[in-house]
């Protein structure tokens, strides 16, 4: 978690259109610089989003499990019942059945007695053997379910050490992010107070030219937030409930209400809908019908990248409300703020 939080205030420097544009014409290193920066976060959204995933196939494990474990103790308590039923009864027939058939006619009082008694026994046994035959199947079934409770305990535990390789490999993967950020942020540092001593040297040679101005990171004005746009239905309730979170942290894993990743935000905003979303971003990408960027309305998930790792509802006026990344806030940027790959409408 250190290592998330860490990376928060390098990574709040970046500008809000794709990291790799070297608009200042800066030379080649910072351009591959800011390149490594971006696929850096990518691949730690496509982390992110990997954790998510496992999370969630382990809580349909969890439950699962524990519905498997009670079919376990109910199916437990009828071979327990079947099983003192039939020991009564061959109790009871032990103490009452010590005469041969042929020697209780011949001490019985009356034949048509015996001949009754006689026949209830063997309906008495018929039962008997249908209630051994239930307990024999009800048996094989409470060895199955074990079985089957065993193995998704084996699939559980495999999935949550899956879940910490995956959180782990996030946590390295901003790591490294934030120090190539470090890099990036100091070198243009640099050439910022480069570029302003030379654009003071111009200035003083040539009074009429004009001051030049440095143009890193640092000096990236907040996104304004979008015009006013009307958003009904579905929609305009998620897109609401987003707006509804400004300014709430980014919490990696997170789905709400204090804290989102990029997808749990989606979620969510939509659960308030009344629409139940899947976890994941790339899941989410296809949660729906596609549409044209142009022809994008309020409300729809705009989806990020070829490998869908990163989600954002469109709030009009060219702008998505999204959480970008650890130490930021929900906000508004740019819908081009890096490549998109699709437009969903659930």
């Amino acid at each position: 978690m250190s290592a998330w939080s860490a990376a928060a205030t390098a990574v709040a420097v970046i500008s809000a259109v794709p990291v790799c544009a070297d608009p200042a014409g800066r030379g080649d290193e910072t351009a591959e610089a800011t390149r490594q920066v971006d696929r850096l976060f990518a691949e730690a959204d496509r982390a992110v989003d990997a954790y998510n995933g496992s999370v969630e196939r382990v809580a349909t494990l969890e439950a699962e499990l524990d519905r498997r474990r009670e079919q376990v103790d109910r199916t437990e308590r009828e071979v327990d019942e079947k099983r003192r039923t039939l020991g009564a009864a061959a109790a009871a027939h032990y103490r009452a059945g010590g005469l041969s058939p042929s020697l209780s006619l011949l001490l019985s009082d009356s034949p048509d007695a015996y001949l009754d008694r006689a026949a209830s026994y063997e309906r008495m046994s018929d039962r008997r053997s249908g209630e051994l035959r239930e307990l024999l199947s009800a048996q094989r079934d409470l060895t199955q379910r074990r079985d089957e409770a065993d193995a998704r305990l084996d699939e559980l535990t495999e999935e949550r050490a899956e879940l910490a390789r995956r959180k782990e490999a996030a946590e390295e993967r901003l790591a490294e992010a934030r120090e190539r950020l470090d890099e990036l942020t100091e070198r243009e540092r640099r050439e910022d107070r480069r570029a302003a001593r030379d654009a003071e040297r111009a200035e003083r040679a040539d009074a009429g030219g004009a001051a030049g101005s440095g143009s890193g990171a640092e000096g990236q004005a907040a996104p304004e937030p979008p015009a006013p746009v009307a958003a009904s239905g579905r929609a305009g309730v998620a897109l609401a409930a987003a707006q509804g979170a400004l300014g709430r942290p980014y919490g990696w894993g997170q789905a709400g209400p204090d804290a989102f990743d990029c997808s749990g935000l989606v979620q969510w905003a939509y659960a308030k809908a009344g629409v139940s979303l899947p976890r994941t971003s790339q899941a989410q990408a296809g949660a729906g019908r596609r549409v044209p960027l142009d022809q994008a309305q309020p409300g729809d998930i705009v989806v990020y990248r070829a490998d869908a790792s990163h989600v954002g509802l469109y709030a009009g006026d060219g702008q998505v409300v999204h959480a970008p990344y650890t130490g930021a806030s929900v906000r508004y940027d740019p819908v081009g703020m890096m490549p998109v790959s699709s437009v969903v409408r659930p």
